[in-house]
């Protein structure tokens, strides 16, 4: 029996699988008031290492001064504390 038909077959890797970069409100306290939160200035700050496929604002912590979010997903919870802050968030698809 050949080699390949001998050995156990394993797992499964999506080639269609989209690369989704999380990022939680706390660490976006780093940044000061006003300013505008994107992709490039992300990786400029060192949140995120590489470019993904997208990048989504998780809602663990809290936020006190408002930002201008441009990225591709916001959580509802994220959403409801960014808006109270008084900042913006415009979804880039």
């Amino acid at each position: 029996m050949p080699l390949a038909r001998r050995l156990p077959k394993r797992g499964f890797r999506n080639v269609f699988r989209k690369e989704i970069i999380a990022i939680n409100i706390e660490k976006l306290k780093g940044f000061p008031a006003g300013s505008v939160i994107d992709e490039d200035s992300l990786i400029q700050a060192g949140f995120v290492k590489r470019k993904g496929d997208g990048i989504k604002i998780l809602g663990k912590g809290d936020l006190d001064y408002p930002l201008s979010l441009r990225v591709n997903m916001v959580s509802r919870g994220a959403r409801s504390k960014i808006e109270a802050a008084g900042g913006s968030i415009i979804e880039v698809v």
